[in-house]
């Protein structure tokens, strides 16, 4: 494809060539790798933590898990810095090049990692070791991956192009999903945990030989070779891209009027959904990933289709309409998921009246983003304990130094070491579900799923949730990549777009958890997201550019 041929700007639309679909395979498998391997590293967490912990006590090695999974996301926007700028040094191909193989590597290894058993201290650091290099290169993939095929795009076709980018991102979770439940329903429960949880890591090398096989023929981006021969290069992409209030204020812009609001409703409609139903609703996780899976496999095609409509009438209407509506819908479309998929423990939230006593001197906050903290305040492993169980409760005023208890009924639970197990049981004879109980979704085979009429309304629920990840994710990579000048695009896209995802997006679960603990009410969680969409859409309507008509060619 010739540079002329890449760059024209008002190009009439006409099917895609057999070189762009290379760019769009070659580019899109980054981002399949991406959520394939953060899908992976969350679900299989207790396996993780059984082999690679398991010198320690299970509670510690389960954090120690969940505190290298929020490694990985912590050192993103680093990731995003040192690659974005060799991006924007030596090009865009090379760079994400490098990012693929370590990502990739990185995953492999997992699955290849001897245990604790075996090689003792050595297991833990090296898995988290993994995690570092994986979080490390994910920051520079994608802003390469969306650079690169915007910048080999027809100027008015910028949405469509980058949103098979958004698409194979729902693939890479889709693909993992299929691969875990795959090795569930086809082996033991006591093969998968011994060997059989490392298959879905090492299947991901055919991923990744495929990969770099597609782009080791790809050519450089025309957008960077026309500004390479013009002799435009930045040649400080960093201090151009952070050192000049000019360029900070775009970033900030893209940030808080995009990528956070983006990256909640995504978070929300994906892994937060998957959450609630498991540890709050307690579905089994079988039938919960099929859920998901079903509602991903028909939303996917959406995120083309708003990519598409973002060419014909801009990606800022449809993110911010994204955000708007999520915000809007969260708590009536939750509260349909939960009387779906345990109408019982809906009708006890109903019924049975839960109160924590204590004095509130002696309750403090149980915000645990990495869930590495521990608490002993009497109030405190109350009100985690009954978030746990999914217990609605209310908090009332004890007396200066009085013990916390908390009341079912008229019965007095006190909070000692056998509280959690204490307040089940009391919760159960009030009216609470038990896990067995035949109320709770439970269809753990594809033809269940699909012959019963609560799946089928669960899944349309999910459905809806999935279509507003769409809308908000599809048209983002052309935005954001518009947003820039070609000359630090690759380093001024990726921060905003890292810091939104990985910080502000996936740290949802703990903070959405954190204030379900602190109220008392399953719903609450959902406060979080809610806010930050609806800071995005204020920021947005007001700041936000509209991009989709702009020359990306012009290195300033």
């Amino acid at each position: 494809m010739s540079l002329a041929t890449a760059i024209a700007p008002h190009e009439a639309a006409r099917p895609m060539s057999r070189e762009e679909k290379k760019v769009i395979l070659a580019s899109s498998l980054g981002t399949v790798f991406e959520w394939y391997d953060f899908y992976l590293a969350g679900s299989l967490a207790a396996n993780i933590s059984a082999n690679f912990f398991s010198g320690v006590n299970p509670t510690a090695g389960f954090i120690f898990v969940l505190l290298g999974f929020a490694a990985g996301f912590a050192v993103r926007p680093f990731g995003a810095l040192f690659f974005g700028r060799l991006g924007d040094l030596i090009g865009r191909k090379y760079t994400f090049l490098v990012t693929m193989t370590v990502m990739g590597l990185s995953t492999f290894v997992v699955g290849l990692l001897p245990g604790y058993n075996t090689i003792g201290i050595a297991a833990p650091i090296a898995f988290i070791a993994a995690r570092l290099l994986q979080g490390l290169a994910l920051g520079g993939e994608y802003g390469g991956a969306a650079t690169y095929v915007a910048e080999h795009s027809p100027q008015n076709r910028r949405g469509f192009y980058t949103s098979w980018i958004q698409t194979t991102a729902t693939v890479g979770l889709f693909v993992s999903l299929l691969v875990i439940l795959a090795l569930r329903l086809n082996m033991s429960a006591e093969a998968f945990a011994d060997w059989g949880w490392r298959v879905p890591f090492l299947v991901s090398i055919l991923l990744l030989l495929v990969s770099i096989w597609i782009r080791l023929q790809l050519s450089e981006s025309p957008a960077f070779v026309k500004m390479k021969e013009e002799g435009t290069v930045s040649k400080a992409p960093l201090t151009e891209a952070f050192g000049r209030w000019d360029n900070i204020k775009i970033a900030l812009i893209a940030l808080l009027g995009g990528t956070a609001g983006q990256a909640v409703v995504w978070y929300t409609g994906q892994f937060y959904a998957l959450f609630f139903l498991t540890q709050t609703l307690k579905i089994d996780g079988t039938t919960a990933n099929l859920l998901i899976a079903f509602s991903l496999l028909l939303g996917t095609p959406f995120f083309i289709f708003f990519g598409w409509l973002s060419d014909k009438i801009g990606r800022k209407p449809i993110i911010l309409a994204g955000c708007l509506i999520a915000a809007l819908t969260y708590f009536p479309i939750f509260s349909s998921i939960a009387r779906v998929g345990n109408p019982q423990l809906m009708n006890a939230h109903d019924k049975v009246k839960v109160t924590l006593i204590a004095d509130p001197a002696g309750c403090g906050n149980v915000f645990d983003p990495i869930n590495i903290r521990t608490f002993t305040a009497p109030c405190d492993v109350a009100r985690r304990a009954l978030a746990v169980a999914a217990i609605k409760y209310e908090v009332a005023n004890g007396a200066a130094g009085s013990e916390a208890k908390v009341m079912i009924g008229s019965k007095e639970i006190p909070v000692d070491k056998d509280f959690a197990k204490n307040v089940t049981a009391a919760a159960a004879e009030a009216g609470y579900p038990k896990a067995a109980d035949p109320t709770i979704l439970k269809q753990p085979t594809i033809g269940g799923v699909l012959s019963d009429g609560r799946s089928l309304q669960m899944i349309g629920l999910l459905f809806f949730l999935v279509i507003l990840v769409t809308m908000v994710y599809g048209p983002i990579a052309a935005l954001l990549v518009e947003l820039f000048p070609t000359r630090i695009r690759y380093t001024g896209m990726s921060l905003p777009y890292h810091i939104g995802n990985g910080w502000f997006g996936g740290f949802l679960p703990p903070t959405a958890f954190a204030i379900v603990a602190a109220t008392g009410d399953i719903f609450a969680g959902l406060w979080y997201p809610i806010v930050i969409a609806l800071m995005t859409f204020v920021i947005g309507l007001i700041f936000l550019p509209e991009t989709r008509k702009r020359d990306i060619y012009a290195a300033d």
